[in-house]
C-alpha cells in the first residue's frame, strides 16, 4: 500500500479538503492521509466543512491530527499546501501546491480553494500516479534511517527545513552506493557535524 500525504498548518481546510478528494478520485491501492504542525483544536473551518457538504463530502465529524514522524516517514509522496517553513520535511517526494488558506475566508471564496484543490487532486491521480507507485529510491531509504536520529538530536536546536536539507545534501554525495548499513553510519555522523557546526557546508549548498 501506497501513501500521499497532505500537509498544511492547521489541518483543518485545504490538506483536509486534498485528503477528501484523493479518497474520493483516488485509486484504492493508495491511501491519502492529512495532518497539521500546528492541528487546530476547535475543529475544521466552519466554511470548508459548508463547502465540501455542497459537494457530498461530509468532514463536519474529522478531527485535526497532528504530524508526527511516523507519518512522514511511511509517506511515499507529500503535497505541502502553501505552508511555507512552518512546514516540516518528509522523506518522500515532496511538491507544494500555492493554494491560500480558507481561514476566514467567505464561502464564495472558500468555493473557489475547494475547486484549486479538488483540480489539483486530479492531475496528481492523472499524471503523478504511476510514480506513486513506484519503488522508493535508495535516497528515500537512506533517509527514513537517518531522519529520526537526526530529529532526535537536534529537533529544537534546528529547524525542520535544516535537518532535511542537511540530511539531503549530505547523502547526495553515496548517491550511486549500494544501500548498506556502512553508508548510514557515515551520512549519519556527517551529518550531526554538520548540525553541530556554527556553519554548515553542507546547508550552504544545499
Amino acid at each position: 500500500m501506497k501513501y500521499v500525504l497532505f500537509v498544511c498548518t492547521h489541518n483543518a481546510g485545504r490538506s483536509q479538503m486534498a485528503q477528501a478528494f484523493f479518497e474520493r478520485y483516488g485509486p484504492a491501492d493508495v491511501r491519502s492521509e492529512s495532518a497539521g504542525q500546528e492541528p487546530r483544536p476547535e475543529g475544521i473551518w466552519p466554511n470548508v466543512v459548508e463547502a465540501m457538504r455542497e459537494v457530498g463530502i461530509e468532514l463536519a465529524d474529522r478531527r485535526p491530527r497532528k504530524l508526527l514522524p511516523e507519518m512522514q516517514l511511511h509517506a511515499d509522496w507529500a503535497i505541502t499546501l502553501a505552508c511555507g517553513a512552518s512546514c516540516p520535511y518528509v522523506p518522500a517526494v515532496v511538491e507544494d501546491w500555492d493554494i491560500p488558506d480558507p481561514a476566514g475566508k467567505t464561502l464564495e471564496e472558500t468555493r473557489t480553494i475547494r475547486a484549486a484543490i479538488e483540480q489539483r487532486v486530479t492531475d496528481l491521480i492523472d499524471q503523478r500516479i504511476d510514480a506513486i507507485r513506484a519503488d522508493r529510491t535508495g535516497h528515500q531509504l537512506r533517509l527514513e534511517r537517518l531522519l529520526p536520529r537526526l530529529i532526535e538530536e537536534f529537533e529544537g536546536r534546528r529547524s525542520a527545513a535544516e535537518i532535511r536539507a542537511c540530511a539531503d545534501a549530505i547523502l547526495t554525495g553515496f548517491g550511486n552506493a549500494p544501500v548498506r548499513s556502512f553508508v548510514a553510519t557515515l551520512a549519519e555522523r556527517q551529518a550531526r557535524a554538520c548540525l553541530r557546526a556554527e556553519h554548515c557546508d553542507a546547508l550552504a549548498t544545499a
